[in-house]
């Protein structure tokens, strides 16, 4: 079954030449999380230059609006069968749905972002529509590598969708690095970043009394609540500059460690200065809101939100791990410190606050970087040639 979503265009794109337009499938997880706003992000820009984005996926994206021109949603469904109610087989439904939306629609590519399942699925579409040719591109985005790719029970077959795409990018140097190290991929791989439109995620003045009381700092958190994004820190240290300073902790997001979050924040007497407001759709207006930004995580292949917070013009305190570097730097645009390391992640933190000359400094600095490394026009371009070289 197909559900077709298709109205006004978004923003105008940046004029380009003439070129023919690609019809492009692109599969992601449409939860909150970073890969499923990258994904919904390039196919929404895409689709404004003219392009034709058909979305396969189990849901309609996160951040895909209700209407959209050039965009089309395909939704994968489970037939009802009293064994799939348990043991639903999705990758071969998905397969199933890419095959048909590649031959019906003709596409000339299929992007598929997350590497278990959706690569695997995408090499059995192509099984199925040949002796028609259907490039696959496979992005690896951070968990997929570093957290499934590398269990027993996925290992192999990681390993082997990865090498049967026709072309592999990573959002960052240390993904790419990982992926070699830990998966003995020998395919060459494309390191092509995530990216953030500066004029979406600017910086805004303060509305008074919006998330603190005037005077109060705030801090913020977003993430989907995993374990590896070390949420329990995040609240130690807000507790640790709550004892010096009048602040509030926003914490946007959902997923399994928000209840031990909730649970400590009442345990270390501030639960009434931390708001957990869920999942938002409007980062853009939060975050230039915050006075620091936390991500502290145990790992992070890349870290979109600390990038948009930085367009935001906030400085960033966050984990010396994975790609974090590639997009904080240390000093200037934000501090990087040991995710395990309370009081150092608490210094960073007091450092800025206390010091308002250098907390704009560091915002302009993360903001310059954003506008110029991942503007989301040049990460658009790169995409675009991996396709052309595919298939053009």
């Amino acid at each position: 079954m197909s559900k077709v979503v298709k109205a006004k265009p978004a923003k105008a794109a940046t004029p380009r030449s003439r070129r023919r337009p690609l019809k492009i499938g692109i599969t992601c997880y449409p939860t909150f999380g970073g890969s499923g706003i990258v994904a919904t992000e390039l196919g929404r820009r895409l689709a404004s230059r003219g392009d034709q984005v058909h979305f396969i996926s189990m849901a309609l994206p996160y951040r895909l609006p209700a209407y959209e021109r050039n965009v089309f949603f395909h939704e994968v469904t489970v037939e009802a069968y009293p064994l799939f109610q348990q043991y639903p087989p999705l990758p071969l439904a998905l397969a199933t749905m890419m095959a048909d939306v590649a031959e019906t629609q003709r596409l000339d590519v299929l992007h598929v972002h997350y590497a278990m399942p959706f690569a695997a699925s995408a090499f059995l579409a192509k099984q199925l529509v040949a002796p028609r040719r259907l490039p696959v591109v496979t992005t690896l985005h951070g968990t997929d590598i570093t957290v499934v790719g590398q269990q027993p029970a996925f290992f192999r077959m990681t390993k082997f969708s990865i090498e049967s795409s026709d072309r592999v990018t990573a959002v960052s140097q240390a993904l790419k690095d990982a992926t070699i190290e830990t998966l003995g991929i020998a395919k060459p791989i494309e390191v092509i970043p995530n990216f953030v439109d500066p004029e979406v995620f600017a910086p805004r003045k303060r509305r008074a009394q919006v998330l603190a009381p005037p005077g109060a700092r705030v801090l913020m958190h977003a993430s989907n609540f995993r374990p590896v994004k070390n949420v329990e820190m995040v609240v130690r240290i807000f507790a640790a500059v709550h004892e010096r300073m009048d602040a509030r902790l926003v914490m946007v997001g959902d997923g399994p460690e928000k209840p031990r979050a909730e649970q400590l924040a009442r345990q270390l007497g501030v639960a009434k200065h931390v708001l957990f407001l869920g999942n938002q759709e409007v980062m853009e207006e939060l975050l230039p809101l915050a006075d620091v930004f936390l991500l502290p995580s145990s790992t992070e292949s890349f870290g979109l939100v600390a990038l948009e917070a930085l367009s935001a013009g906030v400085p960033v305190v966050a984990a010396r791990v994975g790609g974090l570097p590639e997009l904080v730097e240390h000093g200037v645009s934000g501090y990087l410190e040991d995710p395990a390391d309370l009081d150092a992640n608490v210094r960073a933190v007091l450092k800025l606050l206390g010091d308002e000359p250098l907390r704009r400094r560091m915002g302009r600095a993360g903001r310059k970087v954003a506008k110029e490394r991942f503007h989301v026009d040049r990460v658009i371009d790169r995409y675009r040639k991996v396709y052309e070289r595919l298939c053009c």
